[in-house]
Parts: C-alpha cells; sequence; structure tokens
C-alpha cells in the first residue's frame, strides 16, 4: 500500500498518547504481574520501574529517527533507512510484527481469564481461548472502520481505563494502611535460584509493560506535526504508565502475599480486589482489564496491519492476496488476526509473554545497534543512551534466557529455531524476488 493513501494529520497529539497508552496498559500489568512477582519476589514493583529506564533508553533513538524519517511504515521503515532494504531489514521488521502478534494474542487469553472471574468457572477452563478469540475478531471488525472511529476509541477508552487502574491502585494502597506489605518479604519464592538473577530476568517482562511505544511510531507520517509529537506522544507515554504500574504494583504488594500473587498471575489483580473492595471492587477490575485488552487489541493490530502493509508495498515480506477482497492492509488484518487466534488457542500466558520478551529485545539491540553505526552522525544524536540501551537489553535478555533455560527449556528451543528460521526464509525470499525482478 503506497504511503500516499494514509491519513496524513489524521492524528492528533493526545490520539498518539492514546495509541501508546492504550497499547501499554493492557495484559503486561494485568496478566503479567505474577509472572513478574515469581522472578523479582517482593521486589517486582521496582522491576517494572527498570523496565520503564530501560524502555525510555531505548525510546531516545526511536524519537530521533522518528523526527528525521516520520512514516507510516514506522519501526520497519526506521529499518530500511539504517540497514537498507536487505534481510537484516526485513528479518527484523517481521520479528517486530511477529512480536506485537504475540502481545495481542497475550492479551486475548488475558481477556478470557478475566472476564471469567464474574463466574464460577476456571481461569484454567477452555473458555478462556474461545472468549480470546472472540475479542480479536471483534478486533478485527473495529480495525475495518478505520482511522478516525480507531483514535475514538483508543483515547477515550485510555482514559477511561488510565482513571480506573489509578482508582484500583489508591483504593488498594488506602485499604492496606500504606503497607509495604510483599515488597518487604524474602524473596525466596522466586522460580530462580538467584535473586539477582531473578530481577534482571524479571526486566525482560516488565519491558512489556512499556513496548506500546513503537505503536506511536508506527503511525509517525499520520501525527499532526510528527518531528514535536511523536516525542512528545512517547515521553508522555512511557511517564504516565510508569507512576500508574508503580501505584498498582504498591497497591497489590500491601494486600497479597509473594505466594498469593504467583498463584493468582494470570489475574492478579481481580485477585488483590476481592479483599479489598469486595465483589464491587472484582466488577470494577474486570470491567477496567476488559477495557484495557479490547484497547490494547485495537491499537497494536492497527499498528502492525500499518507497517506489514507498508514492508508489502516494498516488496520486503511475501503477499498473496488468496482471492481476497479490499486492499493489502485489510489483508494483512485478516493474516495478523488468523495468526492470533491460533497462539491463543494452542499457547499459555506465559509461554506467550517469554517468547514476546525475547522477540522484542532482539530487535532493539539489533535497531539500536545500527542506529549507532549508520545514522549517529547523520542526523546528530547522541551514542551515550543506545550503548546504555544495548548493554541493558543483553544484560536482560541473557538473564531471561538463563532462567528460562532452568525452568522452561521450551521457549529458549523455540526462540532458537524460530529466529534464524525467519531470517533464513526471509533471505530466501528477497534473493528470489531480486532474481525474478532480473528475469523480467
Amino acid at each position: 500500500m503506497p504511503e500516499k493513501r494514509y491519513n496524513k494529520n489524521s492524528i492528533s497529539l493526545s490520539g498518539a498518547i492514546g495509541l501508546g497508552t492504550g497499547v501499554m496498559v493492557g495484559a503486561a500489568i494485568f496478566a503479567i504481574i505474577g509472572q513478574v512477582t515469581e522472578l523479582a519476589g517482593g521486589l517486582f514493583p521496582i522491576s517494572y520501574l527498570g523496565g520503564a529506564v530501560i524502555a525510555s533508553c531505548s525510546a531516545y533513538s526511536y524519537v530521533k529517527m522518528a523526527h528525521a524519517y516520520p512514516s507510516a511504515g514506522g519501526i520497519g521503515m526506521l529499518f530500511v533507512e539504517t540497514y537498507g532494504k536487505g534481510t537484516i531489514t526485513a528479518g527484523s521488521s517481521l520479528l517486530m510484527a511477529i512480536s506485537m502478534i504475540f502481545a495481542q494474542s497475550l492479551v486475548a487469553r488475558t481477556f478470557g481469564t478475566y472476564t471469567l472471574q464474574l463466574t464460577d468457572i476456571s481461569p484454567q477452563s477452555r473458555l478462556v481461548p474461545v472468549l480470546g478469540v472472540g475479542l480479536l475478531v471483534l478486533t478485527f471488525i473495529i480495525n475495518l472502520s478505520g482511522n478516525q472511529l480507531i483514535q475514538t476509541l483508543t483515547s477515550l477508552a485510555s482514559l477511561i481505563k488510565i482513571v480506573g487502574v489509578a482508582l484500583f491502585a489508591l483504593a488498594a494502597i488506602w485499604a492496606s494502611g500504606f503497607s509495604l506489605g510483599s515488597l518487604v518479604e524474602s524473596s525466596d519464592a522466586t522460580s530462580v535460584s538467584t535473586p539477582v538473577l531473578g530481577f534482571l530476568a524479571s526486566m525482560s517482562l516488565s519491558i512489556l509493560a512499556f513496548k506500546g511505544f513503537t505503536t506511536i511510531t508506527n503511525n509517525g507520517a499520520e501525527i499532526i506535526n510528527p518531528k514535536k509529537n511523536i516525542g512528545r506522544a512517547i515521553t508522555l507515554s512511557i511517564a504516565i504508565c510508569t507512576i500508574l504500574y508503580l501505584l498498582v504494583g504498591w497497591g497489590v504488594a500491601g494486600n497479597l502475599s509473594l505466594s498469593e500473587i504467583i498463584a493468582a498471575k494470570d489475574y492478579a489483580l481481580a485477585q488483590a480486589a476481592r479483599p479489598i473492595l469486595g465483589s464491587f471492587g472484582l466488577i470494577f477490575t474486570v470491567v477496567i482489564a476488559i477495557l484495557a485488552t479490547l484497547t490494547v487489541c485495537i491499537g497494536s493490530v492497527f499498528a502492525v496491519s500499518r507497517m506489514t502493509a507498508m514492508l508489502t508495498d516494498m516488496k520486503l515480506i511475501p503477499h498473496r492476496h488468496f482471492g481476497m477482497p479490499g486492499n493489502v492492509q485489510q489483508h494483512m488484518l485478516v493474516y495478523i488476526v488468523v495468526l492470533a487466534i491460533l497462539l491463543t488457542i494452542f499457547f499459555d500466558l506465559s509461554r506467550i509473554a517469554s517468547l514476546g520478551a525475547v522477540l522484542y529485545l532482539l530487535i532493539d539491540i539489533i535497531f539500536q545497534w545500527g542506529v549507532l553505526r549508520v545514522q549517529r552522525k547523520k542526523i546528530q544524536i547522541m551514542a551515550a543512551p543506545m550503548v546504555i540501551a544495548i548493554i541493558l537489553d543483553a544484560i536482560v535478555l541473557g538473564a531471561f534466557l538463563f532462567s528460562k533455560a532452568m525452568t522452561d527449556k521450551l521457549i529458549v528451543i523455540t526462540a532458537l529455531v524460530l529466529i534464524p528460521a525467519l531470517f533464513i526464509g526471509e533471505h530466501v525470499f528477497l534473493k528470489y524476488a531480486a532474481s525474478s525482478d532480473d528475469q523480467q
């Protein structure tokens, strides 16, 4: 889809912040908090602060690149500007798209898990993926409606859920008597033998709570005054979410023990709401979770469909119409939602989150390294934030893979197979496409 078809100046600053926070405030706080606690122990709220620091360092180069090359293709176009139209760009962009699809699947299962909290049905029920699939289908329908409706829905819903989550956190903190609770408990409940290793590994998952800022760059060409508003939107989105996550962590820690948080790791906020506010609090928390997951799905699918449509237009990824009507972006919507549905059906929350974290951290290292080598002098940006981002990414990724090698080897094996396969597949595709063009 040519970039000229995109709606220039159609997304305001508040709309961009809505897209960013809309993707951030979702499964990463509603579902992943238990998995973060399992690794970080009583330091789990601090893990989110660490994730914010790493995300902020990474965001610096994204902001500078988006200022220099605003595009509706987002990170895909930024990779093109840095690495050219080759295997690294194609493979990395495809990995980013897949990591976002993992995030959509994570959100879908979170939607199902929290919805069942309103019933007596077990969170391990097969209804969880069924409800998740329903959410993805609804997201697909909304995305077909166009950009303006998506912006309106995400902006309004983002405001409601941020206020709702903040109210939950403040009520939880008040109910606990401002107790630090499990923040001062021993970290013996963690699944990793070394507390430092567990804390570092936990930040790989905490980063998922902030990676939604890349959604803003994926819509760069459509944001009003992108050279100013992209950076503002990303900075404000990260700041809002950091404060929100710290408040939620404090509230949950003050009302649940470490073992209780870990036991209810897929629905920790709902579990914390029960003793605090009773049935009303549970219903309130679940409604906010449902709204949050819906918004995340809408924003994420919107962004990744734009990016993959642009990559298809540049002939960097394969595409087939299969007789479907509509344009390339609509075809991409179909492929994205179908893949997310399959992941929702066959993978659990823990593994979806783990694979998403591994893919995102690897992509960020590749991106930061490319900008540092190729773009630093060209667009005059500081090297320090990128160097720090690479080092921190590598440390937490290494710690996470090591911890998973001890507890869930399938995650490591899947990553080791999937990542090379995608790059090799892209190399073969680009080589074949080039030879086809030469013959014509």
